[in-house]
C-alpha cells in the first residue's frame, strides 16, 4: 500500500522473486503509469516494471477492494508533520480503514511507514482487535522500518539488512520468514516498539551530527577556517571519527521529520529532547545562512540580492534524485524572492515544482555559455552530471554550499563554512594540493 519511493522498490523486489503482487495507491496517474510499463521513480527503471507485468507478479491497482485476496498487506505510505510539528498519520489512518473494510483472518499485516514509538501496537493493534479479532491467532502484526536511500547505487532492498518487531513471536515468526526469501540479511528485535525506536534513532543520529557540523561550519565563518578542509583532515584518523559534511540545510521524508515524531511521542512521558531542538533549530536555520552568504559574495563585488538575477543549480534534497520533499533549496528560493531577486534554477531531475504560493516553476536549460548573465549562481545540490569545470569558466560569481568547486581556487567562489578568497593563503593552498598529490604517487 503505497508506491512511492519505498513501496515500489520493495513490490518489485518481491515480484522478481516469484511472489504475486498487488500494488495498490490512491493516484491514480501513477498507477497508469505502472500499468505502461513506465516508473516514475530513479531507482526503479522501467524496463523492469514492463519484466514483472509480463510475467504477471505485479499488478497496480487503486481498487482496494483486492486486499481481500492477499495474505500479506505491507503498509508503505507518508508520514509527514502538521503545521504544529505532530506527526500526521492520516495516511496511515487511510490504509487501515481500507484494510478493516477488506480484513479476513489470517492476514499478516506489516508497516513500514516511519512513525513514531508504538503507533503499531496502539492504532494497528487496537482498531483490528476492536472488530473482535485477536493478534497472533486471528491477523499477525509487526513493523519493519523502511531503509531506502534514494540514488544510492550500492544499496538496495536486497543487500540492505533489515529489522523486524513483531507485536507476538508469532507475528515475528511470520514476518521474518516472509523478508528473509528476498533479503540478505533480516534483523529480528523483541517487540515493535523496539523496531520503530531504532528507525528514529538511526535518523535522530544524523541529523544531530548533521547540525554538528554545520554548527562547525557557521563558526569556521566566523574564524575565517575552511571547515571543508578541516573535515577533510580530521577524517583521516582511522578510529572514532565518523564524517559528516555541512550543507544548505537538510530534506527529503526521513531526516527533517522522524527526529521531530521521537521529540513529540518523548512529551507524553514528560521527557524533552533538548538534542533534538537544538539539531532542529540548526539545521532549519541553514537556508537562512545560505541567504547571508549569497549577500556577502554579491556585496564584495558591490551588488545587492535586490535586483540581482540568480541562478540555483539543484532544487532536489540531494544529488542524482527527483526528491524535493523538504529540500533547503526550496527555501533558498523563496527567501531570495522575498529580497526581490530575480531568481531561476535548473536542476534536470526536477522539471517544475510549486511555489509556496501555488504558482509553477519550470526549470531552465543550462546553457553553461550563458552562465554569465547571472549575477550570481548557487550551487545547492551537486548532480554528477553538472560539468563543474564549464561552471567555474562561465560564471560571474559562484555560491557553493557543497564544496563542489573544492578544486578551483579563486576569489568568484564563496563556500559555506569558509572564508572568501585570501591571497595570502594562495602559496600554502597550492603547495598543500601539490605534497598530497605527491603522496599519491
Amino acid at each position: 500500500m503505497g508506491l512511492g519511493y519505498v513501496g515500489l522498490p520493495l513490490a518489485l523486489e518481491f515480484a522478481q522473486n516469484g511472489y504475486k503482487v498487488i500494488g495498490f495507491d490512491v493516484d491514480k496517474e501513477k498507477i497508469n503509469a505502472l500499468l505502461n510499463g513506465d516508473s516514475y521513480i530513479i531507482d526503479v527503471d522501467s524496463k523492469s516494471i514492463k519484466e514483472v507485468l509480463f510475467k504477471k507478479n505485479f499488478s497496480p491497482t487503486y481498487d482496494f477492494r483486492k486486499l481481500q485476496e492477499v495474505d500479506v498487506v505491507i503498509i508503505c505510505v507518508p508520514t509527514p508533520l502538521r503545521k504544529t510539528k505532530g506527526p500526521d498519520i492520516s495516511y496511515i489512518l487511510n490504509a487501515l480503514n481500507e484494510i478493516k473494510q477488506n480484513f479476513h483472518k489470517n492476514l499478516l499485516i506489516i508497516l513500514e511507514s516511519t512513525t513514531y514509538p508504538g503507533t503499531t501496537e496502539e492504532l494497528i493493534k487496537k482498531e483490528i482487535e476492536d472488530m473482535g479479532y485477536k493478534v497472533g491467532e486471528d491477523f499477525y502484526l509487526c513493523f519493519s522500518p523502511e531503509r531506502v536511500d534514494p540514488g544510492n547505487k550500492k544499496f538496495k532492498i536486497k543487500n540492505t539488512p533489515k529489522v523486524i518487531g513483531g507485536v507476538t513471536p508469532r507475528c515475528l515468526e511470520l514476518g521474518y520468514a516472509l523478508y528473509r526469501s528476498i533479503i540478505d540479511y533480516v534483523f529480528p528485535v523483541s517487540s515493535s516498539k523496539v523496531a520503530e525506536m531504532a528507525k528514529l534513532l538511526e535518523n535522530t543520529f544524523r541529523a544531530v551530527n548533521i547540525a554538528l557540523v554545520n554548527e562547525f561550519a557557521l563558526m569556521c565563518d566566523r574564524m575565517g577556517i575552511d571547515i571543508w578542509e578541516v573535515i577533510e583532515a580530521a577524517s583521516t584518523k582511522p578510529f572514532g571519527f565518523m564524517t559528516f559534511y555541512p550543507g544548505p540545510g537538510i530534506g527529503g521524508h526521513c531526516i527533517p521529520l522522524d527526529p521531530q515524531y521521537l521529540s513529540w511521542k518523548a512529551k507524553f512521558y514528560n521527557f524533552y529532547s533538548r538534542f533534538i531542538e537544538i539539531a532542529t533549530d540548526i539545521n532549519d536555520n541553514m537556508p537562512r545562512y545560505v541567504l547571508s552568504k549569497i549577500s556577502e559574495a554579491l556585496n564584495y563585488y558591490k551588488k545587492c540580492i535586490n535586483g540581482s538575477k540568480i541562478l540555483i543549480l539543484g532544487m532536489a534534497y540531494k544529488k542524482d534524485v527527483s526528491d524535493i520533499r523538504e529540500s533547503p533549496s526550496l527555501d533558498i528560493y523563496r527567501l531570495l524572492r522575498e529580497q526581490k531577486a530575480e531568481v531561476e534554477y535548473n536542476d534536470p531531475y526536477v522539471p517544475q515544482f510549486y511555489d509556496e504560493n501555488k504558482n509553477l516553476v519550470k526549470s531552465v536549460s543550462l546553457d553553461y555559455a550563458s552562465l554569465s548573465k547571472y549575477d550570481c549562481v548557487v550551487l545547492c545540490t551537486e548532480h554528477s552530471c553538472y560539468d563543474y569545470a564549464q561552471i567555474f569558466a562561465n560564471a560571474r560569481l559562484i555560491v557553493d554550499t557543497r564544496n563542489a568547486f573544492k578544486d578551483f581556487v579563486s576569489e568568484k567562489i564563496f563556500k559555506i563554512g569558509a572564508p572568501p578568497y585570501n591571497e595570502s593563503l594562495r602559496d600554502n593552498l597550492f603547495l598543500v594540493d601539490k605534497l598530497k598529490k605527491g603522496r599519491k604517487e
